[in-house]
Formats: structure tokens, sequence, C-alpha cells
């Protein structure tokens, strides 16, 4: 398993890589994505501060899809649905039935 900064590195080569085989200048890369030609260096130096501009960058290299994944909604079973629906119909609060309420009227308490 990658530690972080090891990840991060891979992650800023790649972009690099990338924006390099489309054959875009970092000016064009920050003309295009709205992320300063500055910010683009640090990122692919390995310095990915801010998540918006990363966004923007995969955006412009045309790789949005490396986040389908996680955008993916998990579809659930029938059996998985029927337990859901089940367990919130077990849990809904009960009324007490009027046997188990006792009668006040039948003693006075004092104060």
């Amino acid at each position: 398993m990658l530690s972080d900064a090891e990840i991060t590195k891979k992650i800023s080569a790649k972009l690099k890589e990338l924006r390099l085989k489309q054959n875009i200048s970092r000016q064009d890369m920050a003309a295009s994505s709205g992320v300063s030609a500055s910010s683009i260096v640090r990122m692919e130096d390995g310095e990915i501060k801010s998540f918006e501009s990363f966004m923007r960058i995969v955006r412009t290299l045309g790789k949005m899809e490396i986040f389908a994944s996680l955008l993916q909604e998990e579809e659930i079973g029938p059996n998985e649905y029927y337990r859901l629906v089940h367990s919130v119909r077990t849990k809904q609060r009960k009324r007490a039935s009027r046997s188990n309420i006792k009668n006040t009227d039948k003693e006075e308490t004092e104060w």
C-alpha cells in the first residue's frame, strides 16, 4: 500500500504526463481551467493543496471518468430493501393501550 505522499507524487506526475501528451502548455492549461500557472507548477511538483483546482485540471484534461466509481450510488437488492423497510417498521414508536393507563380518578394524591 502506498503512503499518501507517494500517491500524491504519482498523481502529480500523471497530471503532468497527461498535459504533455495532449500538447498543452501550462499557460494554456491555466487559461482553460481557471487555475493559475503557478498553481499548476506546484501541483505537478506534488503539492496538491486545493481539491477544486485539482478537479478543474482533471476536467480540462478530459479525465473526469476517474471519479465515476465515487459518484455511483449503491444499488441494493430486494432482500436488503426488505430488511431496510422491515427494520424501519419495527422501530416505530408504539402507543400504550388503554388498559395499561392507570385510572387517576380512584385515588387523590396529596401535595
